[in-house]
């Protein structure tokens, strides 16, 4: 039974990774029942969420990675991580995340709802690989 403190910085990527990929296959499967309810511009509300869920998984996988490299760096001399420019890019993502989403719900006259199921599924995807981690590291 391997312990907690084993889980390793490849682990947490490998997990991000396939959370990403559940959203991806999520949305595969939701576009041709979306587009057949409800239209093209729900099934485009629907990729524009779980794009903006997948980036935000992605982002916040460089943002741990760049936290976890600092804490390394204060025990290890010499290991300058780039902070900042992650910092930088974190937050000119939720400016333009904002803008899309406003422009998306302006502009296209889709369903408020696929919208939210496409940003729900970050939240399913990371609740089901917790719960897949959880069931590891307790059998």
């Amino acid at each position: 039974m391997p312990a907690l403190d084993q889980f390793t910085d490849d682990d947490f990527r490998l997990t991000i990774l396939r959370a990403t990929r559940l959203i991806a296959i999520l949305t595969l499967v939701g576009i041709p029942i979306v587009w057949w309810k409800l239209g093209w511009q729900s099934v485009a509300l629907l990729v524009l969420g779980a794009a903006i869920s997948g980036s935000g998984l992605w982002e916040w996988r460089r943002l741990m990675s760049a936290v976890m490299a600092q804490m390394d760096a204060e025990t290890t001399p010499g290991k300058k991580p780039r902070m900042a420019m992650i910092l930088i890019g974190f937050f000119l993502r939720m400016g333009v995340v904002i803008a899309l989403l406003y422009v998306s719900l302006k502009y296209l006259d889709g369903s408020v709802y696929a919208l939210a199921a496409g940003l729900l599924m970050g939240v399913v995807s990371l609740t089901v690989e917790g719960i897949r981690l959880l069931r590891l590291w307790t059998v």
